[in-house]
């Protein structure tokens, strides 16, 4: 087959695929928008549960609900809730052992009666260990042995045959979430909290704070108001900053001079001519508690390369703390 032909026969597959792809994310979609309208006051009592609960949260489902329930154990997780996935099939050979009556469990069955949690749910009855159910099926057995039953709205599965979990765990992923942002809300989990959590990759690097990076003194590029253009020079040359702020006499940063400055007026000053002649007021400056993701945006929109860090932007006493720049931020990974 040539390559004419390869490609004409690749293109009348085209338009069913997005037919079937836009049915599917359509009637997810669907799904999603009826369980939003579906909850009531049982998920605020399941929020009172997770948050009160002095110990983890254990999630177990069998087949695609264990997966779901694995990555709804790990979002708990990574935002404040200790959670942990007990596999069902495990649990009835020694984990039940993992689960203790501090904890509180979710268990999510589409169908409400996967043989598998029986013994799972058997414990938590047993031991007194709080049972929030997920499941489609308002009459099964998990939703009458559940303390807290979260009911899914009757939808359709997405595939043809109407059989492999796709709505279904959609909504069951969608309301993980839901349960896991809402328990954050009740915590004040804070972006602080998050950091400690997420201290690699990218998500670590773009909660940095300016003060975990940037340089403090002695190492200052600074100047007094009384310094000349030669002491400027010597101290960016030392420094490596490309900059120098300058303070007047109460140690208050009323100016800076870059090494742009002094090329543009090397020709009509004489070195010992005082920075204040050269300086440019009312320098950029950002608060030692800002995200340093906030700092390389405010650089980019000064068109800048730096700034110089001060205990609060509304205190009208700016004294230099510290000092941070675009290379210090690409070495964090912050851009």
């Amino acid at each position: 087959m040539n390559s004419v032909a390869a490609l004409d026969k690749t293109t009348t597959h085209v338009q069913p695929d997005l037919i079937a792809a836009r049915e599917v994310i359509n009637a997810e979609s669907d799904a999603l928008s009826a369980l939003s309208s579906s909850l009531d006051q049982n998920f605020s009592n399941a929020v009172d549960i997770i948050t009160g609960v002095n110990s983890r949260v254990i999630l177990s489902g069998m087949g695609k609900s264990g997966h779901i329930a694995a990555k709804i154990a790990a979002t708990m997780a990574s935002t404040g809730t200790p959670a942990q996935f007990v596999h069902p099939g495990e649990a009835s050979h020694g984990d039940l052992g993992m689960i203790t009556n501090k904890d509180v469990v979710i268990c999510l069955s589409n169908s409400g009666t996967t043989p598998e949690l029986a013994d799972i749910i058997t414990h938590t009855r047993r031991f007194s260990i709080p049972l929030i159910g997920m499941t489609s099926k308002a009459d099964s057995t998990l939703v009458k042995e559940a303390d807290i039953a979260l009911i899914l709205p009757p939808t359709q599965e997405a595939c043809p045959m109407g059989l492999a979990p796709t709505t279904s765990t959609t909504c069951m992923l969608a309301l993980g979430d839901a349960l896991a942002v809402a328990v954050m809300g009740r915590k004040g989990f804070t972006t602080d909290d998050f950091r400690s959590l997420h201290p690699g990759g990218r998500l670590g690097a773009g909660l940095l704070k300016v003060d975990s990076i940037m340089d403090k003194a002695p190492n200052l590029p600074l100047v007094d108001d009384q310094a000349t253009m030669a002491d400027a020079i010597l101290i960016m040359s030392t420094r490596g900053t490309g900059c120098t702020g300058v303070t007047d006499q109460s140690g208050i940063l009323c100016g800076v001079i870059t090494d742009g400055d002094l090329r543009r007026h090397m020709s009509d000053e004489p070195m010992d001519a005082p920075v204040t002649r050269i300086m440019s007021a009312s320098p950029k400056t950002i608060s030692a508690s800002a995200l340093a993701a906030e700092a390389v945006a405010r650089m980019q929109e000064s068109e800048i390369t730096s700034l110089f860090v001060v205990a609060s932007e509304d205190d009208p006493d700016q004294t230099p703390s510290g000092f941070i720049n675009i290379h210090m931020c690409l070495r964090a990974g912050v851009i």
